[in-house]
Formats: structure tokens, C-alpha cells, sequence
């Protein structure tokens, strides 16, 4: 099916959310209030509008249910309208308000449980969204290093802020050597004269990061990473390099950031830093960390945090800790407490994931699955994918849409660009993965014919 073809079925498929879709572009900029959810992000020609979600499932307003791997970008960690803390959030606002602009025992509770549960963080402040968590963690990292510079990699993408929006997809040529890459604005409107404060580096690249760290080590403030990149589909670090990161980090008197707005509680419940071993100095959170509510986070060693609780750096936002954050915080830790509960979605995530490259493997279409059971993704490349240069070079994002369009036609839903990922939440089932593959079969014979 050319994408002339499956625009024109999707158009007869999805009737009513085209009419909402037209409604919509009249009044909220590309028709939907996330620059991620419109046509330019992949969503063409239109993306489908929602009616609902429970669990695992969403249904749009055609009528049509899918077995969601999309999951909200992430937050949706528990599934939709998970009912313990959908209860936890209404009880609170009935029993408390919404927001006070001062602190209550259930803001204690929620951050007491954060601390209790991923290794890096002794102290927690709780935000808006993972920009703003980010947005702190490099001034808080310059502020207690007195330093300028940063340090982060190409195809990692640390939200809209100034500071930290750059190199995530940009043009390779522009960027220069892959050794030694130019930093590039992600977008219109970021001040060049930011350039200055960043050095930007290839992602797997051992050698390079060491060099500069000998050449500029001492002008580092902080070095800021994915722990596995998940904003360029699923790059996972290679053994030994995150470790690297620390350990050159320490040496040279700069902070670790590991940004886990994505890999935070997605895979494992300590999130990433307890599945790799590594604790930096500082943690954003969010999308998982509330089950679906929007809430983020900013954490890390007493030392760091220091500087705020002595008031030498103010943290400050009207709704940060409000009443529904705390509750959904509250109830979603206590929940990713049960035992074994991880173990069986990864196994769920890695038998889906395996299920798939099974199935392409035997219809000879060349693909790399690479994930860590609950978030994957499908690179069609015959390549290994170790940074943003790689998926640029090698992975083939025609095939990749032929692909998202048969799976959606089948009931299927995940993002139609191959530099996101598929999340497998913590309450889909054996019976939703049969579903998925047997839907992975007819598809990827479409794709088999079209090479």
C-alpha cells in the first residue's frame, strides 16, 4: 500500500476524526496541542482522536479499538484510567483541595516514597513536566559546580528549553564530524550564543568523550544523559559506557545527570540507574513517575540538593506538589511495589519484541528489534544502531511507515515515527501480545512485498 493509497483508506477509516481534525486546526496550532501528536511529527494525514482508554486499550471516535503501545508518549505506564490511582487522586482532592501554595503530609509521603525507591535520589522536589525538571538540573549542576559548560549527545533529546534544545535530529553535514560534532539548535528561536555553553557529542563514542574530558574536564559542569536513548527509537548504552560517564565525571569534579523522563520506573522500578548499576548525581523524572497524571521530578544526593534547601537556589513553580501530583506519586510507587511485577512484563515486552523479529526473519526483511522488554523498537536496517548517525545512515523509515500504517489498519497503535519507541505497559496481557503478532504476521508480509 503506497502512503497515497492508506491516506485515502485512512481518510474513509477515520471520517470523524478527520471532521475533528478540521475543526480542531481552526482554533489549536497543527490541530492538536503537542507539536508531537501532528502531521509533521508523522501523524498523517491526520492523526486519530481519542475517545477513551482503559487499560491497555484506547478506542478512537471512529469506533476503531487498539492495543496501545503508544501509552500517551509514556505516561501511561499503568494503562488507562488505572482504578487505584484514578480512586487515590479523587479521594485526595475531595479530602484536601487541589493546591495551597504551601506544603501538606501527603507532599512527605510522595517524596518519601520517590527516595525510598530509585537509588540516586536522598532529596526530591516535585514540578510540572520534564522540560522544567531538566531545565533545573542544569542550573542547579552550574550552580553548585560554578562552571559553564555542559555536556550531552547527539539524538538525546532533554525538552524545549534553551539550554538543552539542541542536537537531538539535525542534518549530519551541518553537524559536522562524528568525532567532534558542532552543537545545532533543534529548532527556530534558540539563541546562538548558547552554542558556547555546550559541547555536543556522538552517543557509544568511548574515545571522544574522553578527550574532552582531558582537554575541558575542569570547565564541566555537568554531563547530561539518556541512560539508553529512547528519544532515537531504542539505543542502548554499550557495556561499560555509562560506567565511563561516572567515573570521568568524579574524576574531573563535574555532575552526572541522568535525565529518565522516559527510562524512569519503565523497566525496572528503581528505573534505569538500578538496572545498569550506575547513580549519578542528579535524576529528572516524570511521564511513569505518576501513572498517568502529569506530574515531574528533579532529585538527587543531599549534597546537590543542598543548595536549594538552604535557599542559595530557588526552585520555585505555583503547582509544583500539588494535590492530584502527590496522590497519583503516592499510589503509583505503591503499586510498582509488587513483587515479580517487573520481571513478568519484561518477559511479556521481550517475547512481543523476539515474536516480531522472529516473524521478519522469516519473511527475509532485514530489522534489528533492540529494547529492554516493557519499551522497544523496530530499526529495518541490517546495521547495528549505536547513535543518532546510525539510524540516520542505515535504518529505513519507508519501510518503518508501510509498517505503522498495516499495524494501525489492524488495530494496533504505537507512534508512526521510527525515532520513537513501542512502550508495553504494566498491565498488558499474554492475550494482547498473541493479538499483537498475529497482526505483526499479516503486516510484515505486507512490508516483505513492498521491498
Amino acid at each position: 500500500m503506497t502512503s497515497e493509497d492508506f491516506d485515502a483508506e485512512y481518510r474513509q477509516w477515520a471520517a470523524r476524526s478527520g471532521e475533528l481534525f478540521e475543526r480542531a486546526s481552526r482554533v489549536i496550532p497543527g490541530g492538536a496541542g503537542s507539536s508531537a501528536r501532528t502531521v509533521k511529527f508523522g501523524w498523517k494525514p491526520y492523526p486519530p482522536f481519542i475517545a477513551e482508554g482503559q487499560g491497555s486499550r484506547i478506542r478512537d471516535v471512529d469506533g476503531h479499538e487498539y492495543i496501545d503501545y503508544l501509552l500517551g508518549l509514556g505516561p501511561m505506564i499503568l494503562g488507562h484510567r488505572h482504578p487505584v490511582v484514578t480512586a487515590a487522586v479523587t479521594n485526595a482532592i475531595e479530602s484536601y483541595g487541589t493546591c495551597f501554595g504551601l506544603p501538606y503530609e501527603l507532599e512527605i509521603e510522595a517524596a518519601e516514597k520517590v527516595v525510598a525507591t530509585v537509588p540516586g535520589i536522598e532529596m526530591v522536589r516535585f514540578t510540572n513536566s520534564g522540560s522544567e525538571a531538566v531545565g533545573s538540573a542544569i542550573r542547579i549542576a552550574r550552580a553548585v559546580t560554578q562552571r559553564r559548560l555542559v555536556i550531552r549527545f547527539e539524538g538525546h533529546y532533554h525538552g524545549w528549553q534553551d539550554t538543552v534544545y539542541w542536537s537531538n535530529h539535525v542534518d549530519p553535514a551541518a553537524a559536522g564530524p562524528a568525532d567532534h560534532p558542532r552543537p545545532i539548535p533543534s529548532g527556530p528561536g534558540v539563541p546562538i550564543e548558547l552554542e558556547d555553553t555546550l559541547i555536543v557529542l556522538s552517543w557509544n563514542d568511548p574515545e571522544s568523550f574522553v578527550r574532552v574530558m582531558n582537554e575541558r574536564g575542569h570547565e564541566v559542569a555537568a554531563v547530561i544523559t539518556e541512560p539508553a536513548v529512547f528519544n532515537t527509537g531504542c539505543i542502548l548504552p554499550e557495556p561499560g559506557y555509562l560506567e565511563l560517564l561516572r567515573s570521568e565525571t568524579t574524576k574531573h569534579g563535574a555532575l552526572l545527570i541522568f535525565d529518565e523522563v522516559i527510562t524512569g520506573f519503565r523497566f525496572a522500578r528503581g528505573c534505569a540507574q538500578e538496572w545498569f548499576g550506575v547513580t549519578p548525581d542528579i535524576t529528572t523524572l516524570a511521564k511513569g513517575l505518576g501513572g498517568g497524571f502529569p506530574v515531574a521530578a528533579i532529585g538527587g544526593s543531599k549534597e546537590v540538593m543542598s543548595i536549594i534547601a538552604e535557599g542559595r537556589y530557588s526552585h520555585s513553580g505555583t503547582y509544583n506538589a500539588n494535590v492530584i501530583q502527590c496522590a497519583a506519586v503516592s499510589a503509583t510507587m505503591d503499586l510498582l511495589a509488587e513483587p515479580g511485577l517487573y520481571e513478568r512484563q519484561r518477559a511479556l515486552g521481550f517475547r512481543l519484541a523476539d515474536g516480531i523479529t522472529s516473524i521478519a526473519e522469516g519473511l527475509n526483511i532485514p530489522v534489528r528489534v533492540e529494547g529492554i522488554g516493557t519499551v522497544f523498537q523496530l530499526w529495518f536496517s541490517d546495521q547495528p544502531i549505536r547513535n543518532w548517525r546510525d539510524a540516520e545512515k542505515f535504518a529505513s523509515e519507508e519501510l518503518f511507515t508501510t509498517w505503522y500504517h498495516e499495524m494501525l489498519l489492524r488495530g494496533v497503535l504505537f507512534h508512526p515515527s521510527h525515532l520513537e519507541n513501542l512502550f508495553v505497559s504494566l498491565v498488558h496481557t499474554d492475550a494482547d501480545i498473541d493479538t499483537t503478532l498475529e497482526a505483526a504476521s499479516d503486516a510484515l508480509a505486507v512490508v516483505a512485498r513492498t521491498m
